[in-house]
């Protein structure tokens, strides 16, 4: 997919520069010509000969070190993409403002390429307002953003901001280019995040769903070319242009998203909604000296179902079935009685499988009997088979 495309891989002053060592290797190996630039403050985190060593050219550092009068604009003419990796608070605000302060920040000035920028910095600095205006702004112009990750920062902290994993990194680089004809141009309507279901006005009944898979659909269908809507009860980066819904409970979330369908050619119903929910919510905090409550459940709606009754000629409804036992009895199964077109099935009780984590592996059940399994990957790449699975249902169409 990578093949003869010809990357321009900025490395920034992050801690975690060391992990574009990996990018640059594995792009590499997926048949992408790398052009690596570091920063002056990259260069005291990492050196030079590595790079140069494992990419397809020798690093760039300087405007002023190189033959070539121009080659910030030599590089950015004949990018097919660039990345930015890790990218820090100081190169996003550059880019975002329009300050040209060293190769790196004008080679992205002077491209017409995609650009992927993947933040990596101390949770405080991600957090930060200006940061997330940064990215929103980013976002709106088209740059893609691989959301950093959740785990051991620099200095021992654990928390949000750490760098994707590479695997993650690339797979985002090749969604730029793989193009899908049955998707390009369609609305696909994606749901993400677990709903939750109000006990009193401080609890809920809810699920571990991160909304990470959700959102992985999102970026993809919007790199597909699609027109993306996401009904969420999770705050996430999202793709450029995405329409974007926030929902709580079970029944907010069937009224979006059987709003949303009306017009989809693909709803993906990737949310963990709640099957049931409390019949009576207290109007006040529920206390522990009044003794243990006895909380009454009853059935919330079956949003995939009510798709599937809705359904149009030529809309193709992809349900997920997170299972513990009997994955594929229970998945096909769930294929017939609620009229999907495609079930996606995992065991979320696997390691490294399901909720908040950042890999993933599937089996996707299709009405027409077909199986495709998907092992342990990224969610981005999960993303991918899904979509390519609901085009080919588009196809048959």
């Amino acid at each position: 997919m990578l093949q003869g495309k010809r990357i321009v891989l900025g490395v920034t002053g992050g801690i975690a520069a060391y992990k574009a060592i990996e990018v640059t290797r594995r792009l590499v190996d997926a048949g992408a010509h790398v052009v690596p630039i570091l920063t002056d403050a990259a260069l005291n985190m990492v050196g030079p000969t590595t790079f140069t060593a494992l990419a397809s050219e020798p690093v760039k550092t300087s405007l002023w070190a190189d033959a070539d009068p121009i080659p910030h604009t030599t590089m950015g003419q004949g990018a097919d993409a660039i990345v930015v990796c890790p990218a820090t608070a100081r190169i996003l605000s550059d880019l975002r403002t329009g300050r040209s302060a060293d190769l790196l920040s004008a080679t992205l000035l002077a491209t017409r390429a995609p650009v992927v920028v993947c933040p990596a910095m101390h949770t405080e600095m991600w957090e930060h307002p200006a940061t997330q205006e940064n990215l929103e702004v980013l976002a709106n112009r088209g740059v893609v953003i691989v959301p950093p990750e959740a785990g051991r920062l620099a200095g021992g902290d654990l928390g949000f901001g750490r760098l994707a994993d590479p695997a993650t990194v690339v797979a985002a680089v090749e969604t730029l280019f793989r193009s899908n004809s049955q998707i390009a141009g369609r609305h696909v309507l994606v749901t993400a995040g677990g709903t939750r279901e109000p006990l009193d006005p401080v609890r809920f009944i809810g699920n571990r769903s991160s909304g990470k898979q959700g959102y992985a659909i999102a970026h993809v269908a919007s790199a597909m070319g699609a027109k993306v809507t996401i009904v969420s009860t999770v705050e996430r980066p999202a793709p450029n242009g995405a329409t974007v819904v926030s929902v709580e409970t079970a029944a907010e979330m069937k009224e979006a998203t059987l709003a949303a369908a009306e017009t989809a050619d693909v709803v993906v119903m990737t949310a963990a909604v709640a099957d049931f929910r409390p019949v009576v919510v207290a109007e006040q905090k529920i206390k522990k000296a009044g003794g243990v409550p006895e909380v009454m459940l009853e059935p919330t709606d079956d949003i995939l179902a009510a798709l599937g009754q809705a359904k149009r000629p030529g809309q193709v409804i992809v349900g997920f079935a997170a299972e513990t036992t009997d994955l594929r009895e229970n998945a096909t199964g769930k294929l017939q009685r609620k009229n999907a077109d495609l079930i996606v099935a995992n065991d979320v009780s696997a390691a490294s499988v399901g909720f908040a984590h950042d890999t993933n592996a599937v089996v996707i059940f299709a009405s027409d009997g077909s199986v495709t399994e998907v092992g342990l990957t990224t969610k981005m790449a999960v993303a991918q088979a899904v979509l390519d699975a609901a085009a080919a249902q588009l196809h048959d169409t």
